[in-house]
């Protein structure tokens, strides 16, 4: 999340600049060494298209910062479409998820300041996508996913707790969601500003 802080200052400076395609397998390296493969769109269990705000916090030299990007979602039975934006409007990333491969177009002049497609769409799908949908996945690298009630914790192979997010709300939809990454030190606010089921 740090190159998202990066990727959005810069963006400011190149809003003239068109975007880059770009093609990636849907796999995520979620540790050093360790992938996992996304659940397939429709593991969701209904379409859903939703604006949202994702807030990263992190710190740098015990200073904290932090970087607002508005986003655009759009999910059915047979892709993942994501699209975000700067505080200025200026589209910074489109992402096209089909369950196969991820097509995504960055905004030129920030190939490796944003955050890997495939990070963006994993926090986002970690977050909202059923445990049942995470199972088959975490059991091939043997992590595992715990649900209590407002939040969910992820282990790795080892029994340690990498990833916490709490919900505001039984509905994921509502209210705020706190995501933290307690290995790559920072954290995440979603905010659905609207949404309608479909």
């Amino acid at each position: 999340m740090l190159r998202v802080a990066v990727g959005l200052t810069l963006s400011i400076l190149l809003s003239a600049c068109s975007l880059v395609p770009q093609q990636s397998t849907p796999t995520v390296e979620i540790t050093k060494g360790t992938q996992v493969s996304l659940p397939a769109p429709s593991a969701l269990g209904y379409q859903l298209t939703a604006s949202q705000l994702i807030t990263a916090t992190w710190s740098i030299d015990g200073k904290e910062k932090q970087e607002q990007l508005p986003v655009q979602l759009q999910v059915s039975d047979a892709d993942v479409v994501l699209a975000g934006f700067s505080s200025w409007g200026t589209r910074v990333l489109s992402l096209q998820y089909d369950g196969t491969q991820i097509n995504t177009e960055i905004l030129n002049g920030l190939q490796g300041t944003l955050p890997e497609p495939e990070q963006v769409l994993f926090n986002l799908m970690i977050t909202l996508w059923p445990s049942s949908a995470w199972e088959a996945p975490l059991n091939k690298v043997r992590w595992r996913m715990i649900d209590d009630g407002y939040s969910r914790t992820v282990f790795d192979s080892n029994g340690e707790k990498i990833i916490e997010i709490h919900y505001a709300n039984a509905d994921k939809l509502k209210g705020q969601i706190d995501f933290h990454h307690l290995k790559h030190g920072f954290s995440i606010s979603i905010q659905t500003l609207q949404y309608q089921l479909n």
